[in-house]
């Protein structure tokens, strides 16, 4: 449905407020920005490999007892393979995996040169994606020669009998891929290759072999690098010399690597499944990414949620001959536009009425709790059905009537069916259709979240390194099990929130996060110098992230007792586990709340730093010029410290929006904003009520936090900060009480102030979201459950990174 007149000028006026466009300008960029990238057909390969049962031949391991094999490197095949067909368009049979035993060093070297060398035009999109182990090697009899590789099922240590390194040498990696006949080539390593001497890394996975062996180059590798030499000189007419263990330079196209070198690159656990964490990250932004953004853009998305798991330790990049490019599509393809997507049908049972699906678009803080009875709309596209045929007749013709290049229903339409999700088992659901629907379901119909169910109690898991001395693991369970909201279990038991373990000094005197169970041989991830030698004796326990970086503000300065511990960072865990749940409620892919929000630089330099906004409202946001031009995408947002920051809230909509801005950093503190237009003190109901009522963004509006004469610093002993704003179409009312509650400060009205009572207010946020839902339906929920309606609410997150000295 087309906006009308009044919500047109609203939304132009809007766009010239923030943006200081003429009128002619916005319609000259409305036309650009719906233009339609006409493409010619081209073909689209793609070679997947994952590896996850290795055999311990691979690794030189410090502990027999240590487990060689991954467990996420074949989800992050699944994850990249239903990405490709749903939202880019691929044809399955265009498509190949290896994965576990198939993927030897010649099996994926055979497969290259077959499926995409023999087969790739000029101008046809080519992808090559691996994941499972990557390695640094030194070559015998040289200097210090070192050159990295891809870590194949069969790589086997060098010995004495058999000198050969049997790794897939990166410098054979670019030689496939300057033998194809296109440019439009994109190769994704979701492996690592810093040495490390070990294969966990708190509670997380490492991928990269924990040693560097010293061996020959086999025969067999010089042989097929001197045929691949010899094709690029026939075809392209090109100088290429061996490069065994020489500097050779970029890839070809767009290379997508999960860490810049000699960092960690880790899968992750989440319930029913494990992933890459940056495949997971990645994926699950491009299936919700829109035009005009860019791989950039959502590379920059993707790191910030990857830096939330694994710390600054691993910082994904854009590499190759083309990294320079500002507006490179993702895999070299153009986006359609409203196709993002939170999951497809993979599957039909029950005469149509029952089906599978793949949930590939929901962030993983959300999916971890999606629960039974969460509603998804199917997309209504008559494509969806050609696509299912295709995909058993003549699976090349999938290509051209995917899903991904149709457009859902606009709100004009009849209503959409409807799917209830009955069961869940990671990223795979099981749901039906609601009674009385009339059609039929059809594999490759995507589906597109309505309502959002989660448990009203969730946890904060706590990991005990499993080094502790029996007795501390005795002392930490019956103290964490007094906590009412805290879960213990053994490292590597279960996916976990955060770790419990000692901290040790280094002979450098800098304090590293390092457990029990990891050596002095570790690399450790430097975190913050003692004033004086003194302070660094005697130290004791503290909190760790699941990548296993010190939470500032939990560490000990003498020894002390396990309980005494613990209570001393009860209040982190209270923040820990308000974060974990006020993030299960972000939804800026599924709202369809017209929002946008931009956080603002005003000092030492104006500038736009960050950019969110909804993408499924009915009203169509204007376009901004400015969202591809806040982050590089190889490193998450910064700012400076002591600069002066801003939010600046849109609505777009047709109704006024209530909000809220709750916010958590690096040290472990929960801070909020303290609402306007509560009296000093004044703990009156109707006077919260009405401070709630007036806490607003009229439609057509802007509001920009804070207002004048009031600073917002970037406070440098934060480190990092995450921010979340919360919209909905009630107001906050018990959100608002619980925030005087809790502060109960004169004077602070616009001001972020720090919370005590971080849980309240989180479960304030919660309930309030819901009495808004429930406003829509009617409907009565159980106690035990929320339940969210797309319609009723957002949350957009910033996450950044404060920094000294440097410019950002």
């Amino acid at each position: 449905m087309g906006s009308n007149r009044r919500v047109f000028l609203q939304q132009a006026g809007l766009l010239l407020s923030a943006l200081g466009l003429s009128e002619a300008g916005l319609l000259g960029l409305a036309g650009r920005y719906q233009q339609a990238l006409a493409q010619p057909t081209r073909r689209k390969l793609a070679l997947l490999v994952g590896i996850n049962r290795y055999p311990r031949g691979v690794c030189d391991l410090v502990s027999p007892a240590q487990n060689v094999g991954l467990k996420g490197a074949l989800t992050d095949v699944e994850l990249q393979r239903e990405l490709l067909i749903t939202r880019f368009g691929f044809s399955p049979s265009d498509i190949v995996t290896l994965v576990d035993g198939a993927a030897t060093r010649q099996g994926i070297t055979d497969t290259f040169i077959h499926h995409l060398g023999n087969q790739a035009s000029a101008d046809d999109v080519v992808l090559f994606h691996f994941s499972g182990y990557g390695s640094q090697f030194k070559l015998m009899g040289a200097d210090s020669s070192v050159t990295t590789s891809l870590v194949p099922v069969d790589g086997k240590l060098p010995t004495e009998d058999a000198p050969a390194v049997n790794d897939l040498l990166m410098d054979t990696v670019r030689l496939l891929l300057q033998s194809l006949k296109t440019n439009q080539v994109t190769t994704l390593f979701d492996c690592g290759s810093a040495d490390l001497g070990q294969l966990n890394w708190g509670s997380l996975k490492l991928r990269s072999r924990p040693n560097v062996p010293t061996g020959d180059i086999s025969p067999v590798v010089t042989d097929l690098q001197a045929t691949l030499i010899n094709r690029i000189k026939a075809s392209k007419g090109d100088m290429v010399k061996p490069l065994i263990g020489a500097s050779s330079g970029p890839l070809p196209g767009i290379a997508l690597q999960a860490a810049t070198p000699n960092q960690i690159v880790v899968e992750g656990a989440w319930k029913g499944f494990n992933a890459g964490v940056f495949t997971y990250t990645l994926t699950q932004q491009l299936w919700s990414l829109v035009p005009p953004a860019t791989l950039r853009f959502a590379l920059g998305r993707a790191t910030e949620t990857v830096q939330l798991i694994s710390g600054l330790a691993q910082q994904p990049q854009i590499q190759g001959q083309r990294q320079g490019e500002n507006s490179l599509n993702p895999y070299n393809l153009p986006l359609s536009a409203d196709t993002a997507a939170d999951g497809v049908i993979t599957e039909i049972t029950d005469d149509g009425k029952r089906c599978k699906l793949w949930l590939g678009g929901i962030s993983a803080a959300v999916l971890e709790y999606y629960g039974n009875q969460s509603w998804l709309s199917v997309s209504a596209s008559t494509a969806a059905a050609k696509l299912a045929n295709t995909k058993a007749n003549d699976p090349a013709e999938a290509t051209t009537n995917s899903p991904a290049n149709q457009e859902p229903e606009s709100q004009g339409d009849p209503p959409l069916p409807l799917l209830k999700i009955q069961s869940r088992d990671g990223l795979i659901a099981q749901a039906s259709l609601q009674s009385g629907q009339p059609i039929a379901l059809q594999v490759g119909q995507t589906v597109y979240e309505t309502s959002r169910v989660l448990p009203h109690n969730v946890d904060l898991v706590v990991a005990l390194d499993n080094n502790l001395e029996r007795i501390e693991r005795v002392d930490a369970t019956s103290a964490l099990s007094g906590i009412p909201f805290v879960s213990s279990i053994l490292a590597g038991e279960q996916p976990a929130d955060c770790l419990f373990g000692h901290i040790v000094q280094e002979e450098s005197a800098t304090l590293t996060a390092v457990l029990p169970s990891q050596t002095r041989t570790d690399v450790g991830l430097s975190l913050t110098k003692a004033s004086s030698q003194d302070e660094a004796l005697n130290l004791g326990y503290g909190l760790f992230s699941p990548s296993r970086e010190l939470i500032p503000g939990t560490m000990a300065k003498e020894e002390e007792a396990i309980k005494t511990a613990i209570s001393r960072i009860t209040p982190q865990l209270q923040v820990l586990l308000a974060t974990k749940r006020l993030r299960m409620t972000k939804n800026q892919s599924s709202s369809q709340l017209a929002v946008r929000a931009s956080l603002e630089l005003t000092d030492p330099q104006e500038r736009l730093v960050m950019q969110q906004e909804t993408v499924r409202s009915p009203q169509t946001l204007p376009k901004s010029r400015l969202a591809s031009l806040f982050t590089n995408g190889e490193r998450a947002t910064q700012v400076p410290a002591g600069g002066r920051l801003r939010y600046r809230l849109a609505n777009f909509g047709d109704r006024p929006l209530y909000y809220t801005l709750i916010s958590f950093d690096g040290r472990g503190r929960a801070l909020a904003l303290y609402p306007n237009g509560i009296v000093d003190n004044s703990g009156d109901e109707e006077i919260i009520k009405a401070a709630a009522r007036e806490n607003k963004i009229d439609p057509g509006d802007i509001q920009v936090m804070p207002q004048s004469g009031i600073d917002w610093i970037a406070d440098a002993s934060s480190n990092w900060v995450e921010t979340h704003l919360v919209f909905s179409i009630q107001p906050l009312y018990q959100t608002f009480n619980a925030l005087w509650q809790a502060m109960k400060t004169s004077g602070n009205g616009g001001r972020i102030t720090p919370l005590t009572q971080p849980l309240e207010i989180t479960q304030a946020v919660l309930s309030d979201l819901q009495q808004a839902s429930l406003s829509l339906s009617g409907d009565s929920v159980p106690q035990d459950i929320y339940r969210f309606d797309v319609k009723a609410w957002t949350n957009l997150s910033f996450v950044y990174e404060i920094i000294q000295n440097s410019d950002p």
